[in-house]
């Protein structure tokens, strides 16, 4: 049941915005073992003048993705494997002219199973359900 935030900045065209849904899933569902079925991304552009860099207008293709995951179920590996394709994954879609800004950054939230809600019950409710 992840869910990825990415924001980008410059405007994409409709056919980055598709290969980053369809390259982002994949990745989680094969590092982080996730279902594609119920993974979601979401993609949130910015026009160039609304994203800085140190307090400066950013000129390079830029990105900030973010995944919510269940607590506990992947190792510290996994996770920085995760970021690291997935940076990689953003620079070969974002950044094929320029290169993606070195600012750009992958974060992993990792949220307990008695807080993360899918179809009405918590992850823990699920889980419990699943051993009876």
């Amino acid at each position: 049941m992840p869910t990825l935030q990415l924001q980008v900045s410059p405007l994409q065209n409709p056919e980055h915005y598709q290969a980053l849904c369809t390259r982002l899933t994949e990745l989680t569902a094969r590092v982080l073992h996730k279902r594609r079925e119920v993974t979601v991304v979401m993609i949130h552009d910015l026009p160039a003048a609304r994203w800085s860099i140190g307090g400066q207008a950013a000129t390079q293709p830029t990105a900030c993705l973010s995944i919510a995951i269940t607590a506990g179920t992947n190792t510290p590996e996994e996770k920085a494997a995760f970021i690291a394709q997935a940076y990689a994954e953003l620079e070969w879609v974002l950044g094929q002219e320029q290169g993606l800004a070195l600012a750009s950054y992958v974060t992993i939230h990792e949220h307990p199973a008695t807080d993360w809600g899918y179809g009405g019950h918590t992850q823990a409710y699920r889980q419990t359900q699943a051993r009876l």
